[in-house]
């Protein structure tokens, strides 16, 4: 795992290989889109995913979390896929491990479990957006805009689109990889999950985005 720092009105913020950020002031860990449970959706609809994608997901957040000594898990939206299914009830197993650790979930699209699910499995559900500091967390950076403009205040961090990069080598050889992207006002988190597509940004001048190449991060 290679670790980058970044720096977004005077904190620092540690980029993980692994898809998610760690925010030193508060002891978070950020991540977003993990869309657990969508392996076994796929399942059941025929489509034979095996269920290690999503045992190694959640074994690489236990691991993110243990690393960083993380006491909050602050999660983007789209922290499950779909309905319940049994990887859910492994990661309501998970979590009656774990709590010692604050988990906090803004409303995605996906995350459509009836309310009583997320409160017995020790879940604080945020529908909107979440402000913490200076900074605001939202799942859908299009219900971020206003006329054609990001809010400038607070910083926004938002998910969603499962943001990729193109990265050209030799020849006429290119490949898209899952990234992080700053603006001058927002982010765009990768998704966490290893099971999702990716949709090209272009960043602008002074824009940073950082690719993530198996295990590691470059900046393009």
């Amino acid at each position: 795992m290679q670790i980058t720092r970044h720096i977004i009105r005077n904190q620092e913020f540690c980029l993980s290989s692994e898809r998610s950020v760690y925010w030193q002031k508060e002891k978070t860990l950020i991540a977003s889109d993990m869309h657990f449970g969508k392996t076994g959706h796929f399942r059941k609809a025929g489509i034979a995913v095996p269920q290690s994608v999503y045992k190694e997901d959640l074994q690489r957040l236990f691991n993110l979390i243990t690393f960083f000594k993380a006491e909050r898990l602050l999660i983007v939206g789209d922290l499950f896929h779909s309905k319940a299914n049994l990887e859910l009830e492994w990661f309501r197993r998970w979590r009656q491990d774990h709590k010692h650790l604050r988990v906090d979930l803004v409303q995605g699209n996906h995350d459509i479990l009836d309310a009583s699910w997320y409160k017995q499995s020790g879940i604080e559900v945020t529908k909107g957006s979440l402000h913490i500091d200076q900074f605001c967390f939202q799942h859908d950076p299009a219900e971020c805009i206003v006329g054609d403009q990001l809010h400038e205040d607070p910083y926004l961090f938002t998910g969603h689109i499962h943001p990729g990069v193109v990265v050209s080598g030799l020849g006429k050889q290119s490949l898209r990889f899952p990234c992080f992207f700053f603006g001058h006002n927002h982010c765009i988190l990768p998704a966490f999950s290893r099971f999702t597509g990716a949709v090209s940004v272009n960043p602008k001048e002074a824009e940073a985005v950082y690719a993530i190449v198996n295990h590691s991060i470059i900046r393009v």
